[in-house]
């Protein structure tokens, strides 16, 4: 099967998820595909077991999309960018500090306590994981994937500054998980050592450094685009940026997803403010928001199909079940303890930290780094844990989200 084959097969597979989901399940879209896409591949896993269905040309089919690669070095940079645009820029100010806390403290409490949890768990079930290696899952579970986050929210109608403040800090805890991620893979391996101040330095580099890349890189941008006006140039001067400047930060070992957010912060705000007429606005959106839903769609679309490869035994299954309860626990401390110690209770309002414990959503973004682990026993594990999160989170999380939001805020 060629690339263009793979690509037509799974475009044409998510434009039938779509439709069956608009015209009768009536859910929100991502979950629709995500759920259609499972349902397929369950229906197709049990047909192979019935001998009616060919499992190894399903799971070769699978296969052959390296989801680690297509999201970590493709769509997340458009996806990142599209979100990071609708954030409004002023409202993120008055939040700054919570947002920066919770997405750098807030992962690391999250890490320890998520990756504690399923260590004590996976011993329990007589599973052989270091704890190193179950810090490795609290990292790449315990940032909320902005791409499920901010899809699900568009569809809750949340207050503006509650959206701000879990949409701002779902789009920057992910780029400092993936460094957190990266950070213990590389103590885990032995690429690097595990010294307070190898550590700090290279969180700093790769943080740090991406979002003042970042904010550099949209300002040049946004220079262009003032300079001229012409819709189709302009939309072709964010498209260098995100792939261009996705492509840069990676050569020169910055984070590449934070680097992403702070450009779409500036193009979004002064750039939409500033460097473009009302027709460039009017287009740049529609044609960001066609891209986020259509990238959406397709990653959502694979996010189900990948089950036919993620092998799945009864304990893989306990231990699943289990980091589900670790992961929101995690969450939970993870919010709520540095709200409590700053003292922002009153600021944050009554049901806030609960919203936003079931609101923090995993997505595609931890199944891509559970893939990008060595294969080997750890990567066994911790895959079939971390996708019954993400299922969990997504279907079940996602789909609760608006009572939730009605029954913590005491809204009508």
């Amino acid at each position: 099967m060629t690339l263009f084959q793979l690509t037509a097969a799974i475009v044409t597979l998510t434009a039938l998820g779509s439709y069956l989901n608009h015209r009768y399940l009536r859910l929100p879209p991502t979950i629709g595909l995500m759920a259609f896409s499972l349902t397929l591949s369950l229906l197709t896993l049990l047909l192979g077991q019935l001998g009616l269905a060919d499992l190894r040309a399903a799971g070769d089919f699978v296969s052959r999309v390296d989801f680690s690669e297509v999201l970590l070095h493709g769509m997340l940079s458009f996806l990142l960018f599209a979100g990071a645009m609708h954030i409004n820029l002023e409202s993120l100010r008055n939040v700054k500090w919570a947002v920066c806390i919770l997405a750098t403290v807030g992962v690391v409490i999250a890490t320890f306590v998520t990756g504690a949890l399923v260590w004590f768990s996976a011993r329990q079930l007589g599973l052989g994981l270091a704890f190193a290696e179950a810090l490795l899952f609290g990292a790449l579970i315990s940032p909320t994937d902005p791409i499920a986050v901010l899809s699900i929210l568009k569809e809750a109608g949340l207050p503006k500054n509650l959206y701000t403040r879990i949409g701002g800090e779902s789009l920057f805890n992910d780029g400092v998980g993936v460094v957190v991620f990266l950070t213990i893979l590389g103590i885990v391996t032995g690429d690097t050592k595990p010294t307070f101040s190898s550590v700090a330095a290279l969180l700093g580099l790769e943080a740090i450094g991406g979002a003042v890349a970042g904010v550099l890189g949209g300002w040049i941008v946004y220079r262009l685009l003032r300079s001229i006006d012409d819709p189709k140039t302009e939309i072709m001067l964010t498209l260098a940026l995100v792939t261009g400047g996705y492509s840069l930060a990676e050569a020169l070992h910055l984070s590449a997803p934070i680097f992403m957010v702070t450009a779409g912060l500036v193009v979004g705000n002064h750039g939409r403010d500033f460097g473009m007429s009302e027709q460039t606005r009017n287009r740049m959106d529609v044609f960001w928001e066609l891209i986020d839903e259509i990238l959406n769609a397709i990653l959502f679309m694979l996010i189900g199909l990948e089950i036919v490869i993620i092998p799945l035994t009864r304990q893989h299954l306990l231990l699943g079940l289990l980091a589900i309860l670790a992961t929101l626990i995690g969450r939970l401390v993870s919010v709520g303890l540095p709200v409590s110690l700053m003292g922002w209770r009153r600021n944050f309002g009554k049901g806030t930290i609960g919203l936003m414990t079931w609101g923090g959503l995993r997505g595609g973004l931890s199944i891509a780094m559970a893939l990008s682990l060595p294969p080997g026993q750890v990567r066994e594990t911790i895959l079939p844990a971390a996708y019954i999160v993400v299922l969990f989170s997504i279907l079940v999380q996602g789909l609760t989200f608006k009572p939730a939001l009605r029954f913590l805020l005491k809204l009508p």
